[in-house]
C-alpha cells in the first residue's frame, strides 16, 4: 500500500489507499464488466480456464493462511491459495482472468466423545419393501467443486445473452466422473487429462443373448497399441515419432461415454514410449481442437506469473479477510489493464513487453517530478520529446535509442 502511494498523483495519499483495501467490493462484476466494455470481441472463440495459485507466506495472522501443495516447492507450503477463472481468446491465444475467490480450508473440529455402539438388528435377506430406484448420474461434491460450482454459476448469470461459451478447460486434477457431472450441469463441455493409466474400454458391440442386463464394456484398450482404424495422424520431429489417435471410449468411473485422444510418443532410436490422454464430454470435437484447446489451459499460469512478478500478488502484506480480498483481485485487475494497454504499444514494437511499458509510466513521472523543479515549463514540442527520451531510459525493446534532444 505504502509503494502504490507512492506512485500516485493528487489525492492517493496512504490513508486513501489504506481505505481503498478495506472496502468491500464487487471484484467480480469489476473484472468482467471491465473485459466487457474494453477487452470482449464479440465475433470470436472463448474458453473458460480454472486453475489454482498458491502465494507463499510468512507469520500467523494472514486470513486464509494453512498448508497448500505448491508445484513450485513440490510440497505442501505455509501459504494462501486463490481458484481463478479467466477467459481465453482462442486466435490472440491470451488469457484475461474473470474471477478470482480464495480458498479457505475448514477448521478441523474437536472430536466429541463417540456414544457408544448399539448391536444392529439383523437384516432380512433381499431389497427392503417399499425402496426405489436412485438416479445413479446424480453425485456429491466435495468441498472444491461446490467451490467452484458457485463461482461458474455467478459468472454464467453475468455473462448470459452476451458471451456464448462452449468449454470448461482445467488440468488433470479434475480429470475425474465429478468434475465432468458439475461441468454439464453447468451445461458447459470440459476438456481435461485422464491418469496415464487409466483404464479405457471399447463400447461393446455383440449381440445381447437376452439373458440379464445388456453387455456395456467391450475390450479393454492398450493405448500403446491403438487399433489402426483410431490413428488420425503421425508425426516425425527430432527422431521422436508422434502418433494421436481418437475414439469414444468408456471408464467404469464414469456413467457416460467418453470422447478421448491418445498422444503417444515414441524414440526411433531406443523405443521408449510416454502417452498423454486428453478427453472431453462432447463426443463431437475434433482432435485437433482438442489438442489445442487443452494447450491454451496453460495462457492461465501466465496470469499468475505476471500477477506475481509485476503485480504485488506475492508481495501484499494484508492480514485481514477484506485486505486480502482487494489485494489479490487487484492484482488480476492489473493483469487485465497490462494487457490492454499493451496492444497499443505493440502496434508499432511487436516485442513490447511488461517491462518496457513499467518502464515507460516510471520514465513519465520521473519526467513530471523533474519539470518541477524548472523555472520555467519547456515548450509542448520539447516537453513531448523529454517524456519520450526519458521512458526509453529503462526499456528492454526501445523503439529507437534514447537521446535527449539539445
Amino acid at each position: 500500500m505504502l509503494g502504490i502511494s507512492r506512485w500516485t498523483g493528487p489525492g492517493g495519499s496512504y490513508r486513501t489507499v489504506q481505505r481503498f483495501y478495506h472496502d468491500e467490493m464487487s471484484w467480480q462484476e469489476i473484472l468482467w464488466t471491465f473485459f466487457k466494455d474494453l477487452i470482449l470481441k464479440m465475433k470470436d472463440e472463448y474458453l473458460l480456464v480454472g486453475d489454482e495459485v498458491v502465494v507463499d507466506k510468512a507469520g500467523k495472522d494472514t486470513y486464509g493462511l494453512s498448508r497448500f501443495f505448491s508445484s513450485i516447492h513440490q510440497r505442501a507450503v505455509p501459504a494462501i491459495s486463490f481458484f481463478a477463472i479467466s477467459l481465453v481468446h482462442v486466435k490472440e491465444r491470451q488469457s484475461y482472468p474473470v474471477q478470482v475467490t480464495q480458498i479457505v480450508k475448514a477448521e478441523k473440529s474437536v472430536e466429541k466423545a463417540k456414544p457408544e455402539k448399539k448391536p444392529k438388528e439383523k437384516r432380512v435377506r433381499g431389497r427392503p419393501k417399499g425402496s426405489r430406484n436412485k438416479t445413479s448420474q446424480a453425485k456429491v461434491l466435495n468441498a472444491e467443486l461446490q467451490r467452484i460450482q458457485v463461482m461458474l454459476q455467478a459468472l454464467l448469470s453475468l455473462m448470459a445473452g452476451i458471451l456464448p461459451i462452449q468449454y470448461l478447460l482445467m488440468d488433470g486434477h479434475f480429470g475425474n466422473y465429478p468434475s465432468a457431472w458439475m461441468t454439464r450441469q453447468a451445461n458447459l463441455h470440459l476438456i481435461s487429462k485422464l491418469r496415464s493409466n487409466a483404464s479405457l474400454y471399447e463400447p461393446f458391440t455383440g449381440k445381447h443373448k437376452g439373458v440379464g442386463r445388456p453387455a456395456k464394456y467391450g475390450n479393454r484398450v492398450d493405448v500403446r497399441k491403438m487399433k489402426e482404424r483410431y490413428l488420425k495422424e503421425t508425426t516425425f520431429e527430432d527422431g521422436i515419432q508422434t502418433d494421436t489417435y481418437q475414439a469414444t471410449l468408456l471408464n467404469k468411473e464414469f456413467l457416460f461415454p467418453l470422447n478421448v485422444v491418445v498422444i503417444l510418443k515414441t524414440h526411433l532410436s531406443t523405443k521408449a514410449q510416454g502417452h498423454v490422454l486428453l478427453f472431453s464430454t462432447d463426443l463431437e470435437l475434433d482432435y485437433k481442437k482438442m489438442v489445442d484447446f487443452y494447450s491454451l489451459r496453460f495462457q492461465i499460469e501466465f496470469n499468475f506469473r505476471d500477477a506475481k512478478q509485476y503485480w504485488g500478488l506475492d508481495d501484499f502484506m494484508n492480514v485481514e479477510q477484506t485486505a486480502v480480498t482487494n489485494a489479490a483481485n487487484l492484482s488480476f485487475f492489473m493483469v487485465n489493464l497490462s494487457h490492454l494497454l499493451l496492444q497499443e504499444f505493440r502496434q508499432s514494437n511487436p516485442e513490447y513487453s511488461l517491462l518496457d511499458l513499467k518502464a515507460h509510466y516510471h520514465g513519465c513521472r520521473y519526467a513530471v517530478e523533474a519539470i518541477k523543479f524548472l523555472p520555467q515549463k519547456p515548450d509542448a514540442i520539447l516537453l513531448a520529446d523529454v517524456f519520450e527520451q526519458i521512458a526509453r531510459l529503462g526499456m528492454v525493446h526501445p523503439v529507437f535509442e534514447p537521446s535527449l534532444t539539445p
